[in-house]
């Protein structure tokens, strides 16, 4: 469901991107698109939109009077947009992935790894650098410790995914062995 989700709000936020970016304003749809995800993501909210019985109009309305007066007349079409599309439950994916564009567009890229074992700081230096020169941007590493991958790592940098990962690496080998 995540890569669903994922799918459908990147169009999106490719498009609130490159129209933030025309207009000189990606700070401020980076924060208008804050304010509309956790408006959206609400446990009451987010209740409401997931149901079907809901008329999409009344969403709309609550999302625009919760966020306030202060959003603009594109930030009102967004909503209205999302609203008649049935799609208002991607706000906070269409945010995050705002952000990592916004991110990536400074020349940084976010990258999450995940290894085995503790990495020690030369370790991650190193990985750093290889994965900079790959990518041809700054890394901003986030990094996680899962026994379960049995040895290795896995690296998620946006939509590129190396599994180095001995738990990866048995999965491909049963799939090509059909188990």
């Amino acid at each position: 469901m995540a890569g669903d989700i994922t799918t459908i709000a990147r169009p999106y936020a490719e498009a609130i991107f490159s129209r933030a970016r025309e207009t000189g304003q990606v700070d401020t749809w980076s924060e208008v698109l804050l304010v509309l995800s956790t408006v959206a993501a609400d446990s009451d909210l987010a209740a409401q939109i997931g149901n079907p019985n809901v008329p999409r109009e009344r969403l709309r309305d609550t999302i625009l009077e919760v966020a306030g007066d202060g959003l603009s007349t594109e930030a009102r079409s967004l909503v209205s947009l999302l609203a008649a599309n049935n799609r208002l439950s991607t706000l906070p994916e269409i945010a995050r992935l705002f952000t990592e564009l916004q991110t990536r567009h400074q020349g940084v890229c976010q990258v999450q790894v995940l290894s085995a074992l503790e990495m020690t700081a030369d370790e991650q230096k190193s990985l750093a650098s290889a994965l900079a020169k790959r990518l041809g941007a700054e890394v901003e590493m986030e990094v996680k410790t899962d026994p379960s991958l049995l040895g290795g790592v896995e690296v998620r940098a946006g939509d590129l995914v190396i599994d180095g990962s001995v738990r990866g690496k048995l999965h491909k080998l049963a799939t090509e062995l059909q188990f």
